[in-house]
């Protein structure tokens, strides 16, 4: 059985949190030396300026965190259509997970190349290559993690590839890229459903293979043609001021508008259209639907759930279904924003509440070594052989979950980068040599 993967953000060049702590009055150089990183940034140097940016800082890794907790429910927890607080809890992190780390790759692209102003010259040369250079490591590494036949479904060469698509609209503003963002949404799972008869259904490769061209842009577990809007909307977001208290309320009124709009309107939808949700449940309970619940709630999802219907099925009603990984446009238009509430509620948490930003150390350790955090669960899984695992009990999930806590807790006391992060800052480095 294959499992998405809920995989995240990987900032190469971003400072510990104990670090940024110790640097807290200084963040407009650090919004001048992002770009070497992913969302989080390089350590400031100067002390000059004011605390909401530190918060902006360290509520993008506090973000990456939770999603980081999120990716882990999907893969080793239980099962989401159990009763009470637990299941609701394991059912938001279904696909949700997986979107909040795509906007934030948006921010890395947008931290890259220049946050508010995009650069140009030799500065908007190198950040470029940088971005080019990450896309090729993921995808490479993305390879990988594929070929080690885990049930999981590596999201990292996926990724590569979304930052290559999305490079040549770096110097786009945030009205543009949103529209950008808006039109795709709306025409790229069209566009995917027509392209059927040419591409096949949703498929996956052998377990141990990794993913071709075709997996990669439209039959995949992250089809870029339905993805992408993700990456655009997390630049726009970027490119906002988002120390302005204005700025976030209409972001966070912003995403519960898309949340109410994606699965509401899903849920208007198959109620409304004559005929839709008994199309649905024909096509899922026929040979037909490729559905692709995780391997935690398999055992219990119920045969006509709506909420593993995918857009591959045999029926057009498909794609008037919000479930996380239907890749439907009311899919994509909620879970979108679900992502921005949790960006915009973190980024105000670290500043409005620095008592927080204290207890939630733990947390934001974890998010700032997202890519080593990823890694270690994909071989975490891999050496426990749980090539076809049961529903895992609670206490697996807390384990994984209080494993890479502690191991970030303590390398981020002694390290300013994680390992893998390191590794990554290294060779995004080359493209300093450009002209």
């Amino acid at each position: 059985m294959t499992q998405h993967s809920e995989s995240p953000l990987l900032p190469a060049d971003a400072p510990s949190p104990e670090q940024r702590e110790r640097n807290e009055p200084s963040p407009p150089e650090r919004t001048r030396s992002e770009p070497s990183a992913g969302p989080p940034t390089n350590a400031p140097t100067s002390a000059q300026t004011s605390a909401p940016a530190v918060g902006r800082l360290i509520g993008l890794d506090l973000a990456r965190g939770l999603a980081v907790f999120g990716m882990y429910a999907v893969h080793v927890g239980p099962a989401p259509g159990q009763d009470g607080v637990i299941g609701f809890l394991m059912e938001l992190a279904q696909g949700r997970s997986s979107a909040l780390f795509a906007v934030l790759a948006g921010f890395a692209v947008a931290l890259i190349t220049g946050r508010r102003t995009p650069k140009t010259g030799l500065a908007g040369r190198q950040a470029v290559a940088k971005v080019v250079i990450r896309a090729v490591i993921l995808i490479a590494l993305g390879t990988a993690l594929t070929m080690t036949g885990t049930p999981v479904v590596p999201i990292l060469a996926f990724y590569g590839l979304f930052f290559l698509l999305v490079l040549p609209l770096y110097r786009l503003g945030a009205k543009p890229l949103a529209l950008i963002a808006v039109g795709w949404a709306l025409v790229g799972p069209q566009l995917l459903y027509l392209l059927k008869p040419l591409v096949g259904g949703r498929s996956f490769t052998t377990v141990g293979q990794a993913d071709g061209p075709v997996s990669l842009f439209f039959t995949g577990g992250y089809p870029a043609l339905t993805w992408v809007p993700f990456v655009l909307a997390g630049m726009a977001v970027a490119r906002l001021d988002l120390a302005s208290t204005a700025v976030r309320i209409r972001l966070a009124l912003s995403g519960a508008a898309l949340a109410v709009t994606g699965y509401g309107g899903s849920w208007l939808a198959l109620r409304l259209v004559p005929g839709a949700a008994e199309a649905i449940r024909k096509a899922e309970e026929g040979a037909g639907m490729a559905s692709m619940p995780s391997m935690s709630s398999m055992p219990s999802m119920p045969s006509a759930s709506l909420g593993s219907v995918e857009i591959f099925g045999d029926t057009p009603a498909a794609m008037l279904v919000a479930s996380p990984h239907s890749e439907a446009t009311l899919s994509i238009v909620g879970n979108t924003g679900v992502a921005i509430l949790v960006i915009t509620a973190c980024l105000a948490a670290m500043d409005a509440f620095p008592r927080l930003r204290r207890l939630a150390k733990p947390v934001i350790a974890v998010g700032s070594m997202s890519l080593t955090a990823y890694v270690y669960h994909i071989v975490a899984i891999w050496l426990l052989d749980t090539d076809e695992p049961p529903v895992q009990p609670l206490y697996v999930l807390l384990c994984f979950i209080a494993s890479v806590t502690v191991l970030a807790t303590l390398w981020s006391r002694f390290f300013q980068r994680g390992p893998l992060e390191w590794l990554m800052g290294r060779a995004t480095g080359l493209a300093r040599r450009i002209r």
